[in-house]
């Protein structure tokens, strides 16, 4: 008898709990009962690392220290569109008299951007960016905006520096871009196409490119990063957030990005930045001289071996070349003991140089070495163009 209430106990508690887990797995698991299946998946419990390195698989940490000091720069033109020749001619104007139509003006707006490079308001931007602006307008990424005024520019290096008046205005670490490395990664933080600030990533393609046609004095970080218009003045930054170039250009078919972008490195930026904020324009050395390259066929018209050097072709009348008893037909070979490669370098070896700088060329003049001491002087700045 004592087993039979024992066996009836057991069948009711059993018939309880398969009740009250019916209605447990109905309330919190429908879709069991709706033929739907179960979504199941694994959740990480902690940020994913690199397996190499052991650090973490991103690169956050490079965008909160450079993105606040990234900004985008607005500008506005007055451009006056010229009207038909014809109305110019004297026959139009006594026919029509007054009712020759004026010529229209129009408001021009463009889109860039900028990099803050101290707390006194100074930003880093390109030359082309700013170029022929009536108003400039920077906005940050606080989501403050300020007017920004031109402290100068730089086109030969397509560069410019401006100014805006903010408190606690963010600024950007500069990096060493001397140390950059084919393969390093670096970052793209700009405005691209006016879509707010945005950024991108690649590794270093190329270093010292040059001879691009795209400005002066040229010496440009080649990277993959996607760089698009808009990005014009923005950072490129190494994996530690430092800005390391100045986004400039890019190579590109189709107006948009094709992996090919060029950026001016810092050790270039930060001497023209410097000169430019002290003297509101670059000082360049200048030793008044028409040279070319060196090839096989002059080599052998002017009987002067198997030798590396800068050809002088032509001479500034008054200038130091000249002052210094330069010729045409000289070769230079080295400057201050540096060789000369190329004319294209003998440029930027003598620009580097401040004005007034005593420099020690070495010559070839009719098979003969000679030793030609002479003082530099300062660059003269191109014609602005409108």
């Amino acid at each position: 008898m004592q087993l039979r209430k024992l066996v009836s106990f057991a069948t009711e508690a059993i018939t309880a709990g398969l009740a009250f887990a019916f209605v447990l797995l109905l309330l919190f698991k429908p879709e069991a009962f709706e033929g739907r299946p179960s979504v199941e998946f694994i959740e990480a419990s902690a940020p994913q690392r690199d397996a190499a390195s052991g650090s973490l698989a991103s690169y956050a940490h490079a965008v909160e220290a450079a993105a606040p000091a990234v900004v985008n720069i607005y500008t506005r033109k007055l451009v006056t569109q010229r009207r038909n020749p014809l109305f110019d001619d004297p026959f139009f104007q006594r026919f029509f008299g007054d009712r020759i139509p004026a010529p229209q003006k129009r408001l021009e707006n463009s889109l860039g951007s900028g990099v803050i490079v101290n707390d006194q308001g100074f930003i880093l931007t390109n030359n082309h960016v700013i170029q022929g602006a009536d108003e400039i307008e920077v906005a940050l990424y606080d989501g403050r905006s300020a007017a920004a005024t031109i402290v100068g520019t730089d086109p030969e290096s397509d560069l410019a520096v401006l100014k805006i008046e903010l408190i606690d205005a963010p600024s950007i670490i500069f990096g060493q871009s001397e140390a950059l490395r084919v393969g390093d990664v670096v970052l793209a933080i700009g405005n691209p196409f006016g879509v707010g600030q945005t950024v991108t990533s690649g590794i270093v393609s190329a270093t010292g490119r040059s001879q691009l046609g795209l400005s002066t004095f040229e010496n440009f970080i080649q990277t993959d990063a996607a760089i698009n218009p808009g990005n014009s003045g923005g950072a490129l930054v190494n994996s530690a957030g430092q800005l390391v170039g100045i986004n400039t250009a890019i190579f590109s078919r189709s107006g948009g990005s094709q992996g090919i972008g060029f950026a001016i490195p810092v050790s270039l930026v930060k001497g023209v930045m410097k000169q430019i904020i002290e003297h509101g324009r670059a000082l360049r050395g200048w030793l008044g001289v028409e040279v070319q390259d060196l090839n096989q066929t002059l080599a052998e018209s002017f009987s002067l071996g198997n030798v590396s050097g800068a050809l002088i072709a032509g001479i500034q009348a008054g200038g130091p070349s000249a002052k210094a008893g330069l010729q045409p037909g000289d070769l230079i070979t080295h400057v201050n003991g540096e060789a000369v490669r190329s004319s294209r370098a003998l440029m930027n070896i003598i620009a580097d140089n401040t004005p007034g700088t005593v420099l020690a060329l070495s010559i070839i003049r009719q098979g003969e070495q000679l030793q030609i001491e002479t003082i530099i002087g300062e660059r003269p700045q191109p014609l602005l163009q409108e």
